[in-house]
């Protein structure tokens, strides 16, 4: 692989998700705090700070690059904010990377962090009727987990799945996370409670979905040259980020969307949106599937993680019940999948949720995940998907 494109990530750090009640910036400024600890650089060396920022039913959040910047203490450091949705930050990491390949910076600091109110995600008071946001829930009052369980029915439909192999994500991810101290939820569950749990929508019962959370991760970024000045010879490297958009027509439903767009005068594109950002990334990095040693991707409920698998191209379409009962996205399997364990023991806090899993990548790929290490990982990629055609897949490499 050509390091030409490289950028090292010299430190990463997380405040633990929960729900603390405390503001955003609290939780971004520890993470903050976390990684240039990490990393053994100076905040009065940092040239670059991106901020991730929140962004609910169309308004707009917090200047987040700028409100960390300053209470992290000004120190004249470029600012820019980011936004996409739950890809919020690997937009935010490509910003950073944009510009230290540039040559208009060595050392960036990228910062996630969230607050957010109890139970799911719902539209704020007003009216926005230019917003397929906030239309969805005015018109037909889909919270996000009536899309979660329409996929969930549409794998049942096509491949055979059951609720069973559902509950068996929601087991393997509780498990991985046991050990994580970041996580929120370090219980184990067996399939049985999952199955027990109220049924949101049906096929999905409460402990298939992912709940809402505080929390908070930042990563620093510098060139390769500043990483062998500082005598780092051979750091967890940004191989790759992808934000593409989707391809016109987009025949299958993505949230917030709830209608699809006809290919019957236009073919629909080779590829899916969401198997195109994984494309873009292996593309970039010049790598394929096979490659890959440990993969942390979004499971906001327990059915995405499985299309995950498949858009990755980890395994071929319908396979991914397969390779869950087989136990080979465990850790210790052929391709572990979210050995942090997940959104399904974090929650939601979106601009950081991207961030989190680049910090679980290097901690993986340097050997320090203790508890839950994916023995020999060289090479790691991440997958989101947000709202209004965001996308991002980030890959990593030791």
């Amino acid at each position: 692989m050509s390091t030409n494109n490289d950028v090292a990530v010299l430190g990463v750090g997380m405040h633990a998700w929960g729900k603390w009640g405390q503001p955003f910036v609290k939780y971004g400024v520890a993470a903050a705090r976390a990684a240039l600890t990490d990393s053994g650089i100076d905040w009065q060396d940092v040239d670059l700070i991106v901020g991730g920022e929140t962004v609910r039913n169309g308004y707009g959040g917090y200047v987040a690059g700028a409100t960390f910047a300053q209470a992290l203490g000004w120190n004249g450091a470029r600012v820019a904010t980011s936004y996409a949705a739950c890809a919020t930050g690997a937009q935010a990491l490509d910003t950073a990377r944009a510009r230290i390949l540039a040559g208009l910076s060595d050392v960036a600091l990228v910062v996630g962090a969230d607050t957010t109110p109890k139970g799911f995600l719902a539209p704020n008071a007003g009216e926005r009727w230019d917003d397929p946001d906030w239309l969805r829930f005015r018109l037909m009052g889909m919270a996000n987990p009536a899309y979660f369980a329409l996929n969930a029915r549409r794998r049942i439909d096509l491949y055979g799945a059951t609720p069973e192999d559902f509950a068996a994500v929601k087991v393997k991810n509780a498990k991985h996370g046991l050990n994580n101290p970041y996580a929120r939820y370090r219980k184990e569950v067996d399939v049985a409670a999952v199955l027990a749990s109220p049924v949101v929508a049906d096929p999905l019962h409460l402990l298939d979905i992912c709940a809402t959370s505080d929390g908070g991760a930042a990563v620093l970024l510098t060139s390769m040259e500043y990483a062998r000045k500082k005598g780092i010879a051979n750091p967890v490297r940004i191989k790759a980020i992808s934000t593409v958009t989707p391809t016109f027509p987009q025949t299958i439903m993505d949230m917030p969307n709830f209608s699809t767009e006809s290919a019957s005068a236009v073919p629909a594109p080779e590829l899916t949106f969401k198997e195109s950002i994984g494309h873009a990334a292996y593309e970039e990095a010049g790598i394929s599937p096979k490659d890959i040693d440990v993969a942390e991707v979004y499971d906001l409920a327990t059915a995405i993680e499985l299309d995950w698998m498949e858009d990755l191209g980890l395994c071929k379409r319908g396979e991914a019940e397969r390779l869950l009962r087989a136990g080979d996205t465990t850790i210790g399997g052929r391709i572990p999948v979210n050995p942090s364990g997940g959104l399904a023991c974090f929650g939601e806090a979106v601009p950081a949720q991207a961030l989190a899993q680049v910090c679980e990548l290097t901690w993986q790929l340097r050997g320090q995940a203790e508890g839950r290490q994916v023995e020999g990982a060289r090479i790691g990629i991440t997958a989101n998907q947000g709202l209004f055609g965001h996308g991002s897949s980030v890959i990593a490499a030791a």
